[in-house]
């Protein structure tokens, strides 16, 4: 089955844990609930899950779904996956704890509106949090 695996959230829930230890504090199950977007669709083989703290609070202050055009989302993730896998094979310049592995999202392939707009917020959320510049990215 092929997946397109963003648990990033388990290098990034590493990395991010000191700044969420006080707020998951008794409520650990609640807590993870609340930060987990799983989308998938078994007939095209395909999952996507999001794991991060701060996401899903994050994403109700941006643009609502049907700002972006499929399009515009389709062309901004080839551009992200591309970066992002790219920075994933040279963990000697950027961080594995930051780019842990690779995304597989095949270009070819039709995922639909939700999934790529959920896959564009999380990498321009991922700029803004960590820091990180992807080319053609919000700054």
């Amino acid at each position: 089955m092929r997946y397109i695996l963003f648990i990033i959230a388990v290098s990034l829930a590493v990395y991010s844990c000191d700044s969420t230890k006080s707020a998951m504090k008794g409520d650990k199950i609640s807590a993870t609930e609340n930060d987990t977007i799983r989308i998938a669709n078994d007939s095209l083989e395909y999952e996507i899950i999001i794991i991060e703290p701060g996401f899903n609070s994050w994403l109700v202050t941006q643009p609502s779904r049907g700002y972006y055009g499929l399009n515009y989302l389709e062309n901004k993730n080839r551009f992200f996956v591309s970066e992002f896998n790219a920075r994933v094979r040279n963990p000697q310049r950027y961080s594995p704890s930051l780019y842990p592995q690779e995304i597989n999202y095949n270009f070819n392939t039709d995922y639909g509106y939700e999934v790529n707009y959920l896959l564009y917020n999380y990498f321009v959320y991922f700029q803004e949090k960590y820091n990180q510049h992807l080319p053609g990215g919000r700054r």
